[in-house]
């Protein structure tokens, strides 16, 4: 005797009831598609979990004015998501949001974050992993300027500061594991957030990726070196710095100045912390660069949302 199952996939088989039951063909499709749409849902929820940049993703400038509810932490000796030798020496940083953080093209940047006793400046350390788009994560030391710790949330604004005045000029560190083979370098002390770095080895200037723990690479490394870098901030500032040399782990600070140092007497905008820990034995100066200014403060290529 054949069995029910047996039935050509075509057919359409009887239930017990009486009532037709979906052949296994169809049957199989709608596993599949139910299948397709979990891992659809799961790869959204480990897309949100892993911090993938949002779609539509721009870390803050110009002159728009923010507002967010800030919380605080300790980042300890860290540096943050940006992946900084450590925090700045006065430990005022601050945590953004996914959207805001955008890849980390907000890393290194400055914002004036005003709440109820007063305004702080802070940079631009790390990413906060349940922050929204009204969320900001401050360090205990800045929290304290702008709010009573007690409080534990303050409602605050913020705003990019553009060209903030930094101590020293830009500073370059290669990652762990770079080498002539592999092209990977920090841009450090640059005050505006970056559009852009371009790296030349014997040959011309290649267009560096960024990558989401602030470095910037080069598939396929570019030579042992020394390095001439090109980098653009999102206003058009352009600034070259050469001489940069291919050794891991240190940052290398050169003599150009990439944000324009204006410092201002407002009491809200207070002197700006350099973003690198004090210069130390085993760091080195780049002693050429140049630096162009392209264009003024309004940012270039900005998403539209």
């Amino acid at each position: 005797m054949t069995a029910p199952d047996a039935a050509p996939e075509n057919d359409t088989p009887v239930g017990t009831n009486g009532t037709p039951r979906r052949n296994r063909r169809v049957r199989h499709l709608l596993a599949g598609a139910g299948v397709t749409a979990l891992a659809a849902v799961l790869g959204i929820t480990l897309a949100v979990r892993g911090g993938a940049t949002p779609a539509c993703a721009a870390p803050p400038t110009g002159n728009t004015v923010h507002k967010a509810k800030a919380s605080f932490y300790d980042a300890g000796r860290s540096g943050g998501n940006c992946s900084f030798p450590g925090p700045p020496a006065d430990r005022l940083y601050v945590a953004l949001g996914s959207s805001a953080y955008s890849g980390s093209a907000a890393c290194g940047s400055y914002l004036d974050v005003t709440g109820p006793k007063g305004t702080v400046r802070v940079m631009v350390m790390d990413q906060c992993g349940g922050c929204g788009t009204g969320k900001i994560d401050l360090s205990d030391e800045a929290f304290v300027k702008i709010a009573d710790r007690a409080q534990g949330i303050a409602q605050v604004t913020y705003r990019a500061v553009v060209n903030p005045p930094l101590d020293g000029g830009l500073t370059f560190r290669m990652k762990g594991g770079a080498s002539r083979y592999w092209f990977a370098v920090q841009v450090g002390n640059h005050g505006n957030p970056l559009r852009s770095v371009e790296a030349k080895g014997p040959g011309g200037f290649r267009k560096a990726a960024r990558q989401s723990d602030n470095y910037w690479t080069v598939e396929g490394g570019l030579g042992p070196g020394p390095y001439s870098i090109r980098v653009t901030d999102v206003y058009g500032r352009q600034a070259t710095a050469t001489t940069i040399r291919m050794v891991t782990k240190q940052v290398q600070r050169s003599t150009v100045v990439l944000a324009a140092p204006t410092r201002s007497s407002s009491p809200s905008a207070p002197p700006s912390p350099s973003i690198a820990p004090s210069p130390t034995p085993s760091e080195s100066v780049a002693p050429t660069a140049t630096v162009e200014a392209l264009a003024g403060a309004a940012p270039l290529n900005a998403p539209r949302c």
